[in-house]
């Protein structure tokens, strides 16, 4: 069993070399360069994670792996044009640097090659595959869409701001495990479980992510805290807030939002704490969490075979960066 991060750099090594031809230069030098800027390669390294739980890692299993990340990029290319990001990982994104036409169609080239690598695997598993990836495909956009809508609305409960997270992010992340098991010869009770570990593990990241944006040293967060807050973004903090708030404190976030004084991030600190938001979210970051670890509990395989994955979960989630 290999840890993550060997795979990591086991997957880097086949990953790093031009998946496009070398004309026209102007479609193709874009994507190049997006992937050249790197990245955690979090989801390919999930699905070799998933293939090895069942049996030594395939070449079908690194195939699945490389359409993942280009999948993955092609998001966040057309994610930057929406956001209007000038910077991606700390470099020009690609719209800013090329133009948006071009930004768009360099992500829709990088979407179809992922096909052709799809395409490359055994046609025992193809239809499972393709099916597979196809639907969190559409699942990913239907997260984007709820996140430009819920940036509108006045009010987002709870409940569905966790569905728009768990499309947005958590489906790729459960998917990638769940494709490289099926690939490993997993049963579908098994795939199951392991698919349901990565949804829930997806959640608990994304809730740890916005608590250290609130809560989180500067010094291991590697950036200032408070980025939500500044943005009024709507995170599992500031719609449990709202959720929990006296009507002072919700007229008080309100103005805080609205003005954007000098203090507002420390402002809206004391009310997050006088509401207990930073307890609530390590709770219910334990809680999926706990969903998680059960599920990879539950898959018919040695303890020991889990043992990757149970060290990159503790890894994801007790971070503080």
């Amino acid at each position: 069993m290999h840890s993550f991060q060997e795979l990591v750099k086991d997957f880097a090594n086949k990953f790093n070399t031009s998946h496009f031809p070398a004309a026209p230069t102007t479609l193709y030098e874009p994507g190049n360069y997006f992937l050249t800027l790197g990245g955690k390669r979090i989801r390919p390294v999930m699905c070799l994670m998933g293939n090895e739980l069942f049996d030594t890692i395939t070449s079908d299993a690194y195939n699945v792996a490389t359409a993942i990340e280009l999948f993955h990029n092609f998001t966040l290319i057309h994610d930057d044009i929406m956001d209007a990001a000038p910077l991606r990982r700390g470099m020009e994104t690609v719209h800013k640097k090329f133009g948006d036409n071009t930004a768009i169609l360099s992500g829709d080239v990088m979407l179809i090659k992922c096909y052709d690598y799809i395409n490359k695997i055994n046609t025992e598993h193809l239809h499972k595959v393709l099916y597979l990836f196809n639907k969190t495909a559409r699942e990913v956009c239907e997260g984007q869409q709820l996140d430009m809508d819920f940036e509108k609305q006045e009010t987002v409960l709870l409940d569905d701001y966790i569905n728009m997270i768990a499309l947005k992010t958590s489906v790729l992340i459960a998917a990638s495990l769940a494709i490289g098991a099926a690939l490993g010869g997993a049963s579908e009770g098994n795939c199951k479980h392991l698919y349901e570990f990565g949804k829930n593990l997806g959640i608990a990241f994304q809730i740890q992510d916005d608590y250290l944006d609130a809560f989180g040293n500067p010094e291991k967060f590697g950036k200032d805290v408070g980025g939500d807050i500044r943005q009024n973004k709507k995170t599992f903090l500031l719609l449990h807030a709202l959720e929990v708030a006296t009507e002072e404190q919700k007229k008080k976030m309100h103005y805080l939002m609205q003005e954007n004084p000098v203090d507002k991030v420390q402002q809206m600190l004391q009310i997050f704490k006088a509401c207990n938001v930073d307890s609530w979210a390590n709770e219910l970051k334990d809680k999926y969490v706990q969903t998680a670890y059960k599920h990879l509990e539950d898959i018919a395989v040695t303890s020991t075979r889990k043992k990757p994955l149970m060290e990159l979960a503790e890894f994801l989630i007790e971070r503080e960066h």
